[in-house]
């Protein structure tokens, strides 16, 4: 197990951008605009320690954010997402986004903080139960 980034959410580009990069001192690595879905991922790493990453993650349509909705995920790279899933569910865990394709899924902490599950290398192919699998509340 790898770990990713920790996403937030935020609402003001610049004034985050200003904020983690010029008085923080985070550097930018990556800016993904996603039309479909109507936001954008920026990636910011501290200089020299470029794969510990947060990832801002503004939506284009206005929204707040109350107590805690700001903060969105924390996020690992795995060897065997199907594995991991498996055994979280054996333990009594729950998958809130089960890995339908094979490459993502969501599970929560007990203290209800999102933790997204992303398979190394790329999509594994899609099985069952996993492919069928419906959602869970909410990650």
């Amino acid at each position: 197990m790898k770990y990713l980034h920790t996403m937030v959410r935020v609402r003001d580009i610049d004034a985050s951008i200003d904020f983690y990069c010029n008085k923080l001192g985070l550097v930018e690595i990556s800016r993904k605009e996603i039309p479909a879905g109507r936001f954008t991922l920026i990636f910011l790493a501290a200089p020299g320690d470029e794969e510990a990453q947060v990832e801002l993650t503004y939506n284009w349509d206005p929204e707040e954010y109350p107590a805690g909705r700001n903060f969105g995920h924390l996020a690992y790279r795995v060897d065997d997402i199907y594995e991991i899933c498996q055994r979280l569910l054996d333990m009594g865990g729950v998958i809130n986004r089960p890995p339908r394709d094979g490459y993502m899924a969501f599970v929560k902490s007990p203290d209800n903080i999102s933790i997204e599950l992303l398979q190394s290398g790329g999509p594994l192919e899609p099985k069952e139960p996993w492919a069928s699998m419906e959602n869970t509340g909410t990650w």
